[in-house]
Order: structure tokens, then sequence, then C-alpha cells
């Protein structure tokens, strides 16, 4: 279904001659490769960018619906494979119709693309009939004024007049405490639209926000992984200052990046972190990014959902998939919002904005690909932060895991441990924290501490939301028997 307005001429006041309106045509275009400016002039109908959302779940997990035959891998110590057959490299490759929430990935187009102003049209007796009317528009009403002005004044003269004068109003309109305006105030000056182009000049835009007062700045790793290796990368606050920016690190995984300012101003000012963990549905929520390209754009909702099972990449056969166990909101959340915060009405960010799920199946660069239709997904700022701070220290970053793999079939009830891992490994590590707990190949593992596992990537997403040394407690069955059991998780650090 086109999102395009069909516009309907509206026909002209009886008593007076139309005014015809120039309007100029809009550029179809695609994905913007060459770091186009995102504020660049808006044409009247704006072409549709070039790359879509990162792939994710729509309600009741079919983010992994897509996933096709034979695919697998060994994603951190969970590996996820496709029914019994191995298959080397982690980790599992993407769902078939994936959707960045700022479009795009490394080599694939931008992640919000930057309009082109189209060319004006060659002037016409149209043009010159709209300008001669708005001239006598301009006439008449300056003559009205000046007739208005003196029988105003005439009347002023006369004894019995009733004029009254409106009292004037010159201060400043104060927004209360906790009004959108409000936050929306206050989080802007720490938000930055991110512009990421890779060697061969492929890249797009994106949205981060101030993580410290040394310069980091707090993104998605699909935002900036064309800039990865030997790309240029810059950070531009409202303000309209821009900075050069380095990547510090980057987890494929968990789809967070880390970049930083060089030569970072000292008044920077970090936006203060919340606590996903006590996010309630139906909580408000205000969403700040560069939707297609359009910097320091305001959106709100509220929570729609919370722990919802996401599994997204930029569609390319190379890429890596991320699993989150995703905030849901119905704030609109389009291409380039990727990486911009998710704030709570007291202005505390709790969340990433990473993915939407689209209406459209046109894949990346797709012609057909749809902006927000109210399913958005944010990566928990918890488990953002913790991520985050691994990536400063270290510059890697460092996931829980079970030591098992585990199939990404649906229909099988939950997380089935397979009969073989990755490359012919072993499904069950061995001394692994699943070994330990004596989990078996053919195993079903159907809840994480009480929250309900569907299929694997529910719980890779879930697990990943822990630390390694956290004890979860698994459920799962055997032989259509249930057991419990709790485990120790254990930790792997980088993405390969």
């Amino acid at each position: 279904m086109s999102t395009e307005n069909e516009g309907t001429a509206v026909p002209p006041a009886p008593s007076a001659p139309p005014v015809p309106v120039e309007t100029p045509a809009a550029s179809a275009q695609g994905a913007s490769h060459a770091g186009g400016a995102p504020t660049a002039p808006i044409p009247a109908v704006p072409g549709i960018p070039g790359a879509p959302e990162h792939a994710s779940a729509p309600a009741g997990m079919p983010a992994y619906a897509s996933a096709g035959a034979g695919q697998g891998a060994d994603p951190y110590g969970q590996a996820a494979t496709q029914g019994s057959a191995p298959e080397a490299g982690w980790p599992p490759p993407p769902p078939a119709t994936p959707s960045y929430a700022d479009g795009g990935g490394s080599g694939t187009g931008g992640w919000g693309s930057s309009y082109q102003q189209p060319a004006p049209k060659p002037k016409n007796g149209r043009g010159g009939l709209v300008a001669a009317v708005l001239v006598a528009a301009l006439v008449a009403g300056g003559v009205g004024g000046g007739i208005g002005y003196s029988l105003a004044k005439n009347n002023d003269d006369s004894t019995d007049s009733t004029t009254v004068s409106a009292p004037s109003t010159s201060g400043e309109v104060k927004r209360a405490s906790g009004t959108v305006a409000n936050v929306a105030a206050t989080a802007l000056p720490s938000t930055v639209t991110i512009e990421a182009q890779s060697t061969s000049g492929e890249g797009g835009t994106g949205t981060g926000f101030v993580f410290d007062k040394q310069g980091h700045i707090l993104t998605n790793n699909h935002v900036v992984a064309d800039a990865v290796d030997g790309g240029k990368l810059t950070a531009t606050f409202p303000s309209g200052k821009k900075y050069d920016a380095e990547v510090v690190g980057h987890a494929q995984g968990y789809d967070v990046a880390v970049i930083k300012l060089k030569n970072a101003p000292s008044d920077l000012k970090p936006l203060v972190l919340g606590d996903s963990d006590k996010v309630a549905v139906g909580d408000s929520t205000i969403a700040i990014g560069a939707p297609f390209g359009l910097s320091n754009t305001v959106t709100t909702g509220i929570i729609s959902a919370k722990n919802r099972p996401v599994a997204s990449s930029d569609g390319s056969a190379s890429s890596k998939s991320s699993y989150m166990s995703a905030l849901q909101t119905d704030a609109s959340i389009n291409p380039g919002n990727s990486g911009g915060p998710l704030l709570d009405s007291s202005g505390a960010v709790i969340g990433i904005n990473s993915a939407i799920q689209s209406s459209t199946s046109g894949g990346l660069g797709g012609a057909g690909q749809s902006g927000s239709i109210g399913l958005g997904f944010a990566i928990p700022i918890n488990q953002a932060k913790y991520v985050a701070q691994q990536l400063i220290q270290s510059g890697k970053p460092v996931y829980a895991k079970i030591g098992a793999s585990v199939s990404l079939e649906d229909g099988t009830g939950g997380a089935k441990i397979t009969q073989q891992g990755a490359s012919g490994s072993s499904a069950v590590e061995s001394g692994g924290p699943a070994a330990k707990a004596g989990l078996k190949p053919g195993d079903v593992i159907t809840k994480l501490d009480g929250m309900v596992i569907d299929s694997g990537p529910t719980l890779i997403g879930a697990i990943w939301t822990h630390k390694p040394g956290d004890t979860v407690q698994l459920t799962y069955t055997r032989d259509g028997k249930t057991h419990t059991v709790d485990v120790t998780l254990g930790s792997r650090e980088g993405d390969n």
C-alpha cells in the first residue's frame, strides 16, 4: 500500500480568480551514500530512502519466521542452528526481510536518505499570474490597513470612543517540567546526528546521544558499521557544531556501538540513564532521531510491550544477526532514528531505538520499503549501558552464554538443543554451563526465570540481557517430562 498522499485540487473561491501554485516535482531518490546533509530542503513529496529499517520481529516472533533452512552458527556459546545440519561460522544468518531503524548496513545503502532539492521548473505565464495576484493582494492589504488606521484614529479623537488596547505579552512561554516540550528542550542538545561513510563512499545517517563528559556517544552498531574500517565518521549537534569522531568499540550481536568525538567540547551534558527493568506497559515514551535525514525530530508514544524477542540484521549475505529482548513502542520511528534515545516522561533514557517492523517485504533498498507502522523496538538501556562500559574499557563486547547450540526453527515449542553444533562441534560445550547443569541434545528449553521461551532466538535475546556469572533458572522438557535447573552463565569475548 502506498504511503504517499494523493493530492486533491482545491477549487478557487467563487468570488476571486484561481491562484495557481507551482509545486516542485519530488525527486525520487535511493540511498544516500555520500553523506548528504540530513537537514537539506525537503521536496514536496520526499523520495523513498534507499535503505530500510533493521528487520524486526512482529508480534509473536515473526522476525525469525523468515529464517531459511540450513542456516546456523554459534552465537557466543548458544549457537543457533537450523534443524540438525551443522554449518560453520557465527552468528545465525539474518532474517529474509530485515529492516534496521535507520535503514541499512555496511555496503548496502544509507540509514536515512538525504534529500536532493529538485530543480525549479521553467517560468511560464502562470508564474507571472501568481506574482501579479500576490502583488495585488499585498497592495489591497496595505490600502485596507491604511483605511483601518485612519478610522481608528478618528474614533480615538471622539469623546465616546470604546476602543480598548490589548495588553502586551512579551515574556517567554515556560514549559512545565515533565511535558514533552520540556523533556525535548533538555534532551535535544545532547543528541547528535551521525554520518558514517565507508572508504568506498557508501554510508548514511543515524543518531546517537552523549554518554559521558569525555565525549563518548552511544549508538547502534549498524549506524557506524560503514566507518569501522578506515571510513569517515562525524557527529553534528542541534546547534550546528560538527565533530569528527572515531569508533571506540562495537558489538554486532547486541547492535550497540560507542564512538568518541575528536576535540570534544568541555560542556557536554550526558543524558540521564533510567532503569529499563522498571518500565511498565503503558508508560509514556519520547523518541529523538533523524528520520529520513530530518535531524532533531521528536515523536511520542507509549511502551506497548516488553521483552519482545527481536532478531535483526542489515540483510546482506555476510551480515551477522543481532538479538534483543526489546522494549516495544508505538512512538513513530523511521529510518534515521537508529541509535537515538528512547526517553521516559521524566527525560531519562530507557532504551536505544534500533528497529522497526515494516509492512512490506521489499528487503534492503527495495522500493516498497515503508516507514513507521507503530511497531518500533529499542534495546533496553540497562543492557546497553553494560555493553557500552565494556566497549569503552576494552573495545570488545562480552557476551553471556549457556554453552549449547539451539535451533532457529519455529514450531519446536521452545529452544531446542540440537544434535550437533556449528562446524561439527558438540552441541553441548564440554565443561560449559549447560553441561554442568545436565542439559543434553534434544532437550527443549521452555522458560528462563519464568519467562516463556518459544524459540532459539528468544532464548539468545533473553540470555544477553544478563551478565556472565549470573545464575538463571531454566525449565526444559526431556522425553515428555519437565525439569528445572539452575545455570550459571559463562562468557565469551568479541564478535568472532
